[in-house]
This record gives structure tokens, C-alpha cells and sequence, in this order.
């Protein structure tokens, strides 16, 4: 992984830069000392490590239109950083750029239970949202593994989604509206309490695209009442292909489960010895299936899942028959992440999702990669909707070890593309999955999609280097939307 060579003009101009931002955010708002700026040196991508031009912490949107209009005015970069957890470098600061860190934009702004929603500043983590509303028995359903830890306003970046996206959706199906900077220091509004907007999706847009586009400083979510009943079926195979021939039976049946997550034995080993959920440790793979609703239709749906398993050779069936139950079979499923780093120095995370009914050929070429490369792997995956997460192990201080690593998940993330399958799911495609960008796309397709890049910023210097494998200048793809470096769409609020 190669990142662009800094601007040595830039780089000369750090100390005039480290005065203005001072200006803008005064008292502690600005980091530029080496040992504090170690700690913006990475995302949760930990294999890629760049320190920072600086680290600017904002407070209000005011301050970051102030910032985005002075780099635009000015050439220089900017990288916006919510909560760092991000697993495909997209957060990567740049030696030649400020880091702009969201983190004390952590306040819920308003709770509407009367309109369903939640408007907050991006900073605030996933959990906390739902914390602050449980009162009144409501919830917010995108629950990724980090969500204790990662923000919303970094979720929407990545459209991340979580165990229960399969029937309540990702972040995009989610999120009503965002509070926009733009580039060139202009805010504007997109959606908002209402369920539905007019006119071009530019909250679609917005929601995925990596920092790209702008640096988002408000976001209004959509809030669910939890469901009457809730119940789960940890469900042991004796191997991959029959739990994964399980996953397409349920699909097929018309059953849409509330979350059905799925993992292999090291994963669940893995899962077992740190967090004790009562996993069986004699199977091969093992399914979590959870159904909600109404009593009577959960009590229904269990039992033909139930039956379901027992005809795709389910060796084992724990029905949970409590609320705490319940959460405990999820405890191991949601410390996947900590729970494979007990066992080995160091992991790489991947994501890529598939069509369902070519998970158990998937997982069969997985393992023999992983016989390939000599590097073991642990599977867990949102079974649902094919989003695949497998763990490559490995040792970083082995020479040569990192290089084979990536090129194994390299090979993970091409077999995805070729079985119709895309190169994410959830964690976005940032530095991880830049290059592999040509086995999705073809050059006029991405030429399109940064004239999208070129139309909010014109001079490319929002999160540089990440997405495109080669960026392309604004002059070179044709005639962009844009008026005196200003972006124009009818109708949106601006502040």
C-alpha cells in the first residue's frame, strides 16, 4: 500500500498553518507536538501507520467551516477522524495534511420520540444513542461490534451496520438527515425528521462516501420502539457448508430473522475462552439465529428454524429461554474482534460481502487459501446478508508476514468480486481496498464516480489518497457542477 508523496510546500508551511488553526481553535484545540500526534497515527487498521501534519479538534460547526474554508483557499488537506475505529485506513492521516478530529462533537442535540428520531453530533457513539432512549424503550437498530466505541458520525462515513442489519438495515436505511461543511467552508442541510426528501438522494450520497465529500457536524437518526418479544437459536453444524446451507434454507423460507451471524470453529474457540457464552466447542461452525416480534410469531418462526436446522444436519440446538440467555449467546459474537486477538499477535480484518447461496463455497476456497498462504483464519460474518468479516492471523514481526497477509486478503476480497459478490460491506473501502477498486470497476466507472469527487471538491483535497487507485484531476474528467469552486443544488437549507 502506497500513499502519495507529500507536498513539500505544505510541509514547509506548518508553522503558519499551526498559527491559523491556532487562531480558529484556540486554548488545546490544536496538536502538533510528535508524542501527542503518536496517537492519531492510525485507525483501527493498525498495519498502516502515517503521523499527521497536525491534529486540529474543533468545537462547533462554525470552527470547521472556518478550517475547510482556509485549506480550501489555501491547497492544503484535511482527513476527518470521528472516533478512529475504522478497519480500512480511512482515517489514515497524511503527513501533508491536517487531522480533523470530531471527538468533542459529542452531544445528543435532541430526543423526538413524538417524530421517532434522534438529532446528534457526529462524535456521539452508536450505543450511547440507544442508552439515551431505552428509558422509553426505544432503540437505535445499526449495532456494529465497536458500537461501545465508534461514533455515528464515523458510521455514516462507512455506512456501517452491525448483527442486526439483515431486517433493520445498514446506516443508510437509518439516518434521516446531516449538517454538511463542505470544502470550501459552506454548510448546508440534507434531509431532516422527515421520513422521505425530494429531488436527487444527496443523503445517500453523503452516507458512505468516506469523508470525501465533506465533514458532517450534525446527524438526525431514526429511532425504533423494541420489539415485544425477542428470542435466539445457537445452532452447532459439523461444518461450514451445512451451516451456510442453512443460512440460504432460512432466507429461502421467507423467514427475515432479526440478526443471524454465523462463525467457524476457530472463531468460536476463540469466542468460548474469552467470553464463556456456552458455545459448543464440538462443531464445526456454529449459527445464531435471533427472531422477533410479536410472541405468538416468534414462538412460530422458532420452530421452523428449528426444523429448518435439524434437516440441513444441525448436530446441536439451544433454544434461549430468557432475556439474559439471550444476550449471553450474543456476548461471544459481539467480543469477536478482542476475543481473536487473545490468540495471536496480530489480525487483519476483512470485509466483503457474497450472494448467500455461494457462502459455503466461499468459506471452502477461504480455507484453502488459508492452507495456501499458511496463515490461519477465523470466519465470522453477518450470515444474513453475505457480509463476510473473515480474521487473517499473523505475527508483524515475522519478515515478510504482513506482505503475505495482505496478498491472502487481496485474494479474499477478488474471490467476493468474482462469485457477484462487492469489495464491502460495511467498513468501507479507504486505503484496504483502493487498489482492488479495477477488479469491481471499470475505468469509465470510476472516472464517474470522481466526477461526484469533483463536484463537492474541486481541488481534491478532502481525504486524499483513499478510495481511488488513481485520482484524476478535475480538469481531466470534463465539466463538473461546480461555480466559482462553490458547489450549487437548489433547495437544500444553508446556514
Amino acid at each position: 500500500m502506497k500513499m502519495p508523496e507529500p507536498d513539500a510546500d505544505i510541509l514547509a508551511r506548518r508553522s503558519e498553518i499551526i498559527r491559523k488553526m491556532q487562531d480558529i481553535v484556540p486554548g488545546e484545540g490544536v496538536i502538533s507536538e510528535e508524542d501527542e500526534l503518536r496517537a492519531y497515527e492510525c485507525d483501527g487498521l493498525t498495519a498502516y501507520q502515517q503521523l499527521p501534519l497536525i491534529v486540529v479538534l474543533p468545537e462547533n460547526t462554525g470552527q470547521v467551516s472556518e478550517i475547510l474554508k482556509y485549506c480550501h483557499e489555501t491547497g492544503v488537506k484535511i482527513v476527518p477522524r470521528g472516533a478512529g475505529t475504522s478497519l480500512s485506513g480511512g482515517a489514515l492521516p497524511l503527513a501533508d495534511a491536517i487531522t480533523l478530529g470530531l471527538g468533542k462533537f459529542n452531544n445528543i442535540l435532541e430526543i423526538d420520540y413524538e417524530n421517532r428520531c434522534v438529532v446528534t453530533q457526529p462524535g456521539v457513539t452508536n450505543k450511547a444513542i440507544t442508552d439515551a432512549v431505552e428509558i422509553r424503550n426505544f432503540y437505535y437498530a445499526p449495532d456494529p461490534s465497536s458500537r461501545i466505541a465508534c461514533s455515528i458520525g464515523g458510521n455514516v462515513a462507512e455506512n456501517a451496520g452491525g448483527m442486526h442489519c439483515l431486517k433493520y438495515g445498514l446506516t443508510t436505511n437509518n439516518v434521516l438527515g446531516v449538517k454538511l461543511v463542505l470544502m470550501n467552508g459552506e454548510t448546508v442541510e440534507l434531509g431532516g425528521k422527515h421520513l422521505e426528501s425530494e429531488g436527487y438522494d444527496l443523503l445517500g450520497l453523503i452516507t458512505g462516501s468516506e469523508g470525501l465529500l465533506g465533514v458532517i457536524t450534525e446527524v438526525t437518526v431514526r429511532i425504533l420502539q423494541k420489539p415485544a418479544t425477542a428470542r435466539a437459536l445457537l445452532i452447532g453444524f459439523p461444518s461450514n457448508e451445512a451451516g451456510g446451507d442453512c443460512v440460504s434454507e432460512i432466507i429461502g423460507a421467507g423467514i427475515i430473522p432479526g440478526g443471524m451471524e454465523m462463525m467457524d470453529k476457530l472463531a468460536i474457540e476463540a469466542m468460548e475462552g474469552f467470553v464463556n457464552s456456552g458455545y459448543p466447542l464440538d462443531v464445526e461452525s456454529l449459527l445464531i439465529v435471533e427472531l422477533d416480534g410479536p410472541e405468538v410469531e416468534v414462538d412460530y418462526l422458532i420452530g421452523r428454524v428449528d426444523e429448518i436446522a435439524k434437516k440441513s444436519g444441525a448436530v446441536s440446538i439451544k433454544i434461549s429461554q430468557s432475556e439474559k440467555e439471550r444476550q449471553q449467546f450474543w456476548a461471544g459474537r459481539m467480543a469477536a474482534f478482542p476475543s481473536v486477538g487473545r490468540i495471536t499477535p496480530d489480525y487483519y480484518c476483512m470485509d466483503g460481502t457474497i450472494p448467500r447461496h455461494r457462502l459455503p463455497e466461499v468459506l471452502k476456497r477461504i480455507s484453502e487459501l488459508s492452507q495456501h498462504y499458511g496463515l490461519r483464519v477465523a470466519n465470522v460474518f453477518h450470515a444474513g446478508d453475505g457480509n463476510l468479516h473473515p480474521l487473517i492471523l499473523y505475527d508483524a514481526n515475522i519478515p515478510g508476514e504482513l506482505e503475505k497477509t495482505e496478498e491472502f486478503g487481496s485474494e479474499i476480497l477478488k474471490l467476493c468480486v468474482e462469485v457477484g459478490g462487492v469489495l464491502t460491506g460495511e467498513h468501507g473501502v479507504g486505503v484496504e481496498k483502493r487498489d482492488l477498486m479495477s477488479e469491481m470497476f471499470d475505468e469509465e466507472d470510476l472516472k464517474q464516480q470522481q466526477r461526484v469527487k469533483c463536484a463537492f471538491d474541486p481541488g481534491g483535497n478532502l481525504n486524499p489518497g483513499k478510495v481511488y487507485p488513481t485520482l484524476h484531476r478535475c480538469a481531466e474528467l470534463g465539466r463538473v457542477h461546480v461555480h466559482d469552486g462553490a458547489l450549487r443544488f437548489p433547495d437544500i437549507p444553508r446556514f
